[in-house]
């Protein structure tokens, strides 16, 4: 993979596939609506390569107006159906003012989906507002902070997570600021074994 690389902006051409295709998509609706997001978790490591599954895509979005969020919701209505409930009134005031999730999918087809949650911790707002545009294949999604999703997949875990971790610190390695990955693994208690898995001692 040939990556074009800044510390705001990585560029790539890639062969997009259907999760590819649904992410960009939705993506697309947030940016003409002016609304600030961050693509977190499994997909950023699938967006960059790595062959596995996922069902769903995972961002978090800046805390927005109730008339905001009306004005999206009837925007998505045209092209999707959140899968928690069919009122825009639950959807804001049950779920997302209450930290809950909230997945979108297709009309008429549940998989993929993608779960939507405003931000609502200082880690959350730190992926916001430190997010990487990502331009693939001439589409530009935005993700998280590479160094904070390696570290928080290390915390993570499973064996699914640490392979996550090990492909973004293989495609990245000479980009990642060592120093910066170095203080989130340390915030996050990591051990130290975890660093000699991903091939970083």
């Amino acid at each position: 993979m040939e990556i074009d690389w800044s510390k705001e902006h990585i560029k790539f051409d890639k062969v997009l596939n259907s999760l590819d295709t649904f992410t960009i998509g939705f993506c697309l609706l947030l940016e003409k609506q002016r609304i600030k997001y961050v693509l977190i978790s499994g997909y950023v490591t699938i967006l960059f390569g790595r062959s596995r599954s996922s069902e769903d895509i995972d961002m978090f979005i800046e805390r927005l107006t109730q008339e905001r969020f009306y004005t999206l919701w009837e925007t998505l209505q045209k092209t999707y159906e959140c899968l928690n409930t069919s009122k825009k009134e639950e959807a804001y005031h049950e779920y997302l003012a209450k930290k809950c999730s909230i997945r979108f999918s297709l009309k008429g087809i549940f998989l993929p989906n993608m779960k939507v949650k405003f931000t609502d911790k200082p880690t959350h707002f730190a992926a916001l507002n430190g997010r990487i545009k990502v331009t693939v294949s001439k589409n530009n999604v935005w993700i998280a902070p590479l160094e904070g999703q390696i570290a928080f997949k290390l915390y993570l875990g499973s064996d699914k997570d640490i392979e996550d971790a090990r492909h973004l610190f293989r495609v990245f390695e000479e980009y990642l600021n060592k120093e910066v990955l170095r203080k989130e693994i340390q915030k996050l208690q990591i051990r130290k074994e975890l660093l000699s898995d991903i091939g970083w001692i």
